[in-house]
């Protein structure tokens, strides 16, 4: 694979579960699978190119202090700091950032007795509105598997959905 520093080659960065990444490499996008009830959140400042992709599994991390202190990604409430905290180290602005979301889907509880992906998605509305943030493009809900993508030089998010043949943008800069 070519050094991400070169310029004209495509860098994917992959997103695993319970994890997040960002960058200021042009050449990269940001790519996470298998989006369930599990939640995709992209922010990108289209004034400095800096993106960032967080795959959130759960809404709160109280009901696992040492999981939250090792694998804060994986909860809402700690992941979602963290993102903007990291971007904020590329001199992303909170004011300029555009969000997209997706995921949250019924996949593996279909009778919604847990409901752990409308969860997931409630408590992140809630932290982006006690910041005075909103979504601007979002994918959420249903029964199906989403993988999307974070295109660090336009700042284009694209989403491929289980049992399509073709992606989608979701949100444009």
């Amino acid at each position: 694979m070519p050094s991400p520093t070169l310029t004209g080659f495509t860098v994917r960065i992959v997103v695993g579960i319970a994890d997040m990444a960002t960058s200021n490499n042009r050449d990269a996008i940001l790519t996470t699978y298998s989006l369930g009830s599990c939640l995709g959140i992209s922010v990108y400042d289209p004034v400095v190119k800096v993106g960032g992709l967080l795959h959130i599994m759960l809404p709160d991390s109280t009901i696992d202090s040492e999981k939250a202190r090792n694998k804060p990604a994986m909860f809402a409430d700690t992941g979602v700091p963290m993102l903007f905290r990291e971007t904020y180290q590329f001199h992303a602005q909170k004011n300029r950032m555009i969000i997209c979301v997706a995921g949250g889907a019924q996949v593996m509880d279909t009778t919604g007795f847990f409901n752990i992906g409308k969860r997931n998605y409630e408590a992140i509305k809630q932290i982006f509105d006690r910041n005075g943030l909103k979504i601007h493009a979002e994918q959420v809900g249903g029964l199906v598997s989403r993988s999307m993508y974070l295109h660090l030089e336009t700042g284009e998010v694209r989403l491929k959905i289980s049992g399509q043949p073709n992606d989608f943008i979701l949100c444009k800069t």
